[in-house]
Order: structure tokens, then sequence, then C-alpha cells
């Protein structure tokens, strides 16, 4: 084994082609604008951050969803919510519509919302629709429970 080279290879001793070994996990993808805007609106449905924190960054109506959706009060003692996982599709240019899993504990929420670039090419919320898990009482369209 060859002693003289910095102990911060990339590649074992004695390896002389630069690929990675079989079953070496995937690099993670570079986050978009769609994990920015999740974390963001988790924070103010959850109680963590103002609604008004958002108040440039949204378009239309959703400002007026986002206020309707966010808790009046402070945080009460319940777990945190958690983004679990955050996707989205390009439906065309401009336009992202994200989806992402909420986890508050035990229960599962699911949370969707489309943002548009503007001319400044900034990206906005345009809206917002929050779901959680049925139980008994609940709509067949469920139930934001997201706090």
């Amino acid at each position: 084994m060859d002693t003289t080279k910095s102990p911060n290879r990339s590649r074992p001793a004695g390896r002389r082609d630069s690929r990675r070994p079989a079953g070496t996990p995937r690099a993670r993808r570079r986050p978009g604008p769609h994990d920015w805007f999740a974390e963001r609106l988790l924070a103010v449905l959850s109680g963590q951050r103002p609604v008004h924190s958002l108040l440039g960054l949204t378009v239309g109506p959703a400002y007026e969803q986002l206020a309707d959706l966010a808790p009046t009060g402070p945080p009460l003692g319940r777990p945190r919510p958690v983004l679990r996982h955050c996707g989205r599709f390009h439906p065309g240019p401009g336009v992202i519509e994200a989806f992402a899993r909420i986890a508050t504990g035990d229960r599962v929420s699911a949370m969707a919302f489309r943002l548009e670039q503007g001319p400044d090419l900034r990206w906005r919320c345009a809206a917002i629709e929050i779901r959680g898990p049925r139980t008994r009482g609940d709509s067949a369209r469920g139930a934001a429970v997201v706090s």
C-alpha cells in the first residue's frame, strides 16, 4: 500500500478508475424552490412563523388561503410537524405544482401548492391545499390537521 499519498483520497488505495463501487448511495438531488416553500409554508401552517412572513411570496388568493389555514395563536404543546417528502411536477414553463407529506406524531397529512415564476424570475405561491387523515365525522374531502 502506498502511504505517501494524502489520506483524503476519493477512492481506495490501488484503485485506478474513478467509478464508484456498486451499492454506493446516489447523490442527493439539489433542492428546488418547492422545497424551500414547503418548509416555509409548514412553518406558517404550524404556527412557528407568522402568516405575514410570506406576504410578498404569495399571489392572488393564496395569501387569504394561507391566513384562513394558519393558526391564530402560538403553537400548542403538540408534536411539531415534520416535512417527510416534497415532490414536484412542471405542467409548463415557470410553473411548479408541488406536493408534500407531513408527519405530526403518528399522523400523516398532505399539502399541495402551486408556484408561479414572475417576470422578475422570483417564485411565488399561487395556491395552497391541505388534507389530513380521515377520521369519523370528517367530510369526504378530509380535514386540515397540520397544527
